[in-house]
């Protein structure tokens, strides 16, 4: 019998519990790889953990995980590694607010590009070395197409993810050297229970079609594949890249929310804010 192409490596899918981080997770296992998923909600995890041994027949350990803690991060590595070394690592989690880029909170901006950054440094930091120790490895942050073109009312999302892409290539940069590959898969409007609410928008979700060249949305299994592919051996020439799975929507432009959505007017808004001043 072939021997599956992720046999006897360890990996850690943070964000594993749903959505994106979970088809990784499934697609990795299957492969043959020792995995690892992580996050802040428990129940979640396992619930996704007994998903895969049922309906897939793998088994995945699971760990508790403030993703924006070093702490938490570097101990979930240490659970996901074998004797301090590891694989493979995934990154998912992030997300920001629809709004206007005049009226975010003084905090609230700086606050949001953390949200997106901060998991991806941390993972690639304690990951990065235990692959170090390991003598190679492959890591894949999950960004987005906002990270790419101008996304109004998403400033906060966009500039998060276009950090991680830069942070990506420097990393790829730095420790190509030592075995260690660095790349991250954008993703367009895709179907997992963050994206629940956006899907239920009909309105929305026809704008978003009218701008992709392959008419119709994206789902988990679509991204999922992409993060599997740069995570094994088929990948072994590729570093600091990144892989966008759209439908084609970055050939064209991103939707504008104001026609979507009810902002503030902004020309209210500053004379309120001079006024409050």
């Amino acid at each position: 019998m072939t021997e599956r192409p992720l046999e006897g490596q360890h990996a850690i899918v943070i964000g594993g519990g749903s959505g994106i981080g979970l088809g990784s997770a499934r697609l990795l296992a299957r492969d043959g790889a020792r995995v690892t998923i992580a996050g802040r909600t428990e129940s979640k995890l396992q619930d996704a953990a007994a998903q895969l041994r049922d309906e897939d027949g793998v088994e995945v350990a699971w760990i508790g995980c403030d993703v924006l803690d070093a702490a938490n991060v570097r101990d979930a590595v240490e659970f996901a590694s074998d004797d301090g070394k590891l694989h493979i690592a995934v990154v998912v989690p992030g997300g920001g607010s629809i709004r206007p880029v005049l009226l975010f909170g003084d905090d609230q901006f700086s606050e949001e590009i953390d949200k997106n950054v901060r998991p991806v440094y941390l993972l690639l930091k304690y990951a990065g070395l235990a692959m170090v120790r390991a003598g190679h490895g492959s890591f894949v942050a999950i960004s987005s197409t906002a990270a790419v073109f101008s996304s109004r009312y998403l400033a906060s999302y966009s500039a998060g993810k276009a950090a991680v892409d830069h942070l990506v290539r420097i990393a790829a940069d730095e420790l190509g050297e030592l075995g260690v590959r660095v790349n991250c898969v954008r993703p367009g409007m895709t179907r997992t229970p963050t994206t629940a609410g956006a899907f239920a928008n009909d309105a929305m979700m026809a704008e978003f079609l009218a701008g992709q060249s392959i008419k119709r949305h994206g789902e988990v299994d679509d991204i999922a594949q992409a993060v599997r592919y740069l995570a094994g051996p088929e990948s072994s020439w590729v570093t600091g890249q990144a892989i966008t799975v759209d439908g084609g929507h970055t050939l064209r432009a991103f939707v504008d929310y104001a026609k979507l959505i009810d902002f503030p007017d902004i020309r209210q808004a500053a004379l309120d804010a001079r006024s409050a001043g």
